[in-house]
């Protein structure tokens, strides 16, 4: 892919052990620019040629037709079961942070479409109710570019890559600064509003304060992707592409399969099925990450 590769996510942390290790996985995991940029999408396809999906951003099922969605530096994307990605609204869309929160229902943040020079170029938190086809602005604009959404117990919790700040809303409008860290990825505990899970340089951190502080897992694997759809279930993808699961909230992990490639983007549906995205192609899992099988190259 021949696109922007600025610093990575866990830009402006400390040197931390293992950082050879994750160094190029960094580089995949965005696509925006650092605080104080200036970064809109300057290399989204040429005028009239069709749009191609590549560098995902985000993943998401819609309950309201089981369809996978994925985010990308260059538009949201539905994926159907048979047949190509369809680019929502022809809309080239640098979506950054991306949830689907119910049917139809969107969040995300990022920078605008190139053609749409009225908009500022971190969009803050925006949000869709026709699933993509239109997006309004909420809060934040011009301010905010949250690299990863969560939300959970009735409310949205961000990471804003400007800041390297967790923020917290209960109305989606007015925010509470967090902990100030270096991360790739967070997930919430289906359970407790106040137990986060965060990959950090060093590896997992959990805070039991709602993001206000963390601290290091011991003896926990290192990630970048997380996911927790369920108590027992929380699903963690490495640098080289290994799928890690957890059946108690991240305190013990266990190996699954591999897919090829640096990942960027990892989503669970129902009891079973876990996605994840590379540099070369969307996975699908079947078995909780024990097999994956190819549903999408990337270009």
């Amino acid at each position: 892919m021949e696109i922007r590769r600025p610093a990575s996510r866990w830009a402006g942390g400390p040197a931390l052990r293992r950082v050879a290790v994750v160094a190029s996985t960094l580089v995949a995991l965005t696509a925006c620019s650092q605080p104080g940029d200036v970064a809109a999408p300057t290399d989204a396809p040429a005028e009239h040629s069709a749009p191609e999906l590549a560098h995902v951003h985000g993943l998401g099922v819609d309950p309201a037709d089981g369809d996978l969605y994925a985010a990308s530096h260059f538009g949201v994307f539905r994926i159907p079961a048979d047949g190509e990605p369809e680019q929502i609204a022809d809309r080239s869309q640098d979506t950054m942070g991306f949830t689907i929160i119910g049917p139809d229902h969107f969040l995300g943040s990022g920078h605008p479409d190139p053609a749409e020079t009225d908009q500022p170029p971190h969009l803050g938190l925006i949000e869709s109710t026709d699933a993509g086809q239109t997006w309004r602005p909420l809060s934040l604009a011009g301010e905010a570019d949250f690299h990863a959404l969560e939300a959970a117990h009735d409310q949205v919790y961000g990471y804003d890559s400007q800041t390297r700040q967790i923020m917290v809303s209960q109305d989606k409008t007015t925010w509470d600064r967090r902990a100030q860290l270096a991360l790739a990825d967070f997930a919430v505990s289906p359970d407790d509003p106040d137990t986060l899970l965060a990959t950090t340089q060093e590896g997992p951190a959990r805070s039991a304060d709602g993001g206000r502080t963390f601290s290091p897992i011991a003896g926990a694997p290192l990630l970048v992707l997380l996911d927790w759809p369920a108590t027992d279930r929380l699903v963690g993808a490495a640098p080289d592409g290994t799928v890690h699961t957890s059946t108690d909230g991240g305190a013990g992990w266990t190996s699954q399969g591999q897919v090829p490639g640096q990942p960027e983007a990892i989503t669970t549906h129902g009891t079973n099925e876990v996605y994840v995205a590379t540099d070369s192609g969307i996975y699908r899992s079947t078995d909780i990450g024990r097999t994956f099988s190819l549903l999408q190259p990337l270009t």
